[in-house]
């Protein structure tokens, strides 16, 4: 598709593009909307809901029935594979999978699906020796952005960066990598471009590396970043979850998937957890530098 920067990807009348809201059984509590506000955003939002939510009512009440749109969980729940026997739906990952339905009857092109406890988004950069930030004020030109890299590179998705890429500061992953092979927390997504996100929990890792490793590319941009609140210390959504299994649990579905080159690891100086670590050299496709070409 062509694209300009004189062009809005989302639609002159935002009628293009749409971001999710992936929200479960916190009505009162959904950050997102207030970040997206203060960053710029002017277009659609829509709240994605489950049937099974106690709470959504309260959902349509707060902000209004025609921005709440509620799925059958059980009826997705059949349609892939979650990796284990539990009958425990409390995580995200049926919403994640029934957002590109969801976007195609809405007459979508675009969407994004982002949690619901974002409190902030910021531009990333180099600033004399330690990583510097401003907040995102113009978000609709940072979606457009995003969209256009996802279009030309013809990735099924692309991602904001995390807190988590700058560990480290001005030497982290994230500040040395414009574009890392990893889209974890949220997706900007083509709706005529769908893939399944698998696995009960870490759905997200299990994507990027298991459709990562069949040669499909999963983006992160690092000079934006969104923060959020850290899981198990904001009630609600998938706290619970979590709190139930632990991280060790949560990281080894990725390692089911992805055995060769996925592992449980530790992270944390003063406060240790479980995570996934990747080896990056055996997981995806790689472009060879031409320098090995055989010669003919």
């Amino acid at each position: 598709m062509a694209w300009s920067r004189g062009a809005s990807l989302m639609g002159d009348d935002h009628s293009r593009f749409a971001v999710f809201i992936l929200t479960h059984g916190r009505p009162d509590n959904v950050e997102t909307i207030r970040a997206l506000d203060k960053a710029g955003y002017t277009g659609r939002v829509y709240l994605i809901i489950d049937n099974e939510d106690a709470k959504g009512d309260e959902y349509r009440r707060r902000f209004g029935s025609e921005r709440v749109i509620e799925f059958d969980k059980a009826a997705v729940a059949r349609t892939f594979d979650t990796a284990d026997t539990s009958d425990d739906r409390r995580t995200i990952v049926y919403a994640r999978n029934a957002s590109f339905a969801i976007a195609r009857d809405l007459g979508l092109d675009y969407f994004a699906q982002f949690d619901d406890d974002y409190y902030q988004f910021l531009y990333r950069y180099p600033r004399g020796d330690r990583m510097g930030h401003t907040f995102i004020r113009k978000m609709d030109a940072v979606i457009d952005l995003m969209l256009g890299l996802l279009d030309s590179t013809g990735a099924r998705t692309v991602a904001m960066a995390q807190g988590g890429d700058f560990i480290g500061g001005i030497g982290s992953t994230g500040a040395t990598t414009p574009v890392l092979r990893k889209a974890m927390n949220s997706f900007f997504c083509r709706t005529d471009n769908p893939f399944t996100f698998l696995g009960r929990l870490n759905e997200d890792v299990n994507a990027y590396t298991l459709l990562g490793s069949r040669g499909d590319l999963f983006l992160t941009v690092t000079a934006v970043q969104l923060d959020q609140y850290a899981t198990q210390q904001n009630a609600g959504g998938m706290t619970s979850a979590y709190l139930d299994v632990g991280t060790y649990v949560k990281t080894f579905y990725t390692v089911m998937m992805c055995p060769s080159f996925v592992k449980v690891s530790v992270i944390g100086e003063l406060h240790h957890r479980f995570h996934h670590h990747v080896s990056w050299d055996h997981a995806v496709p790689k472009i060879i530098n031409e320098r090995y070409r055989k010669a003919s």
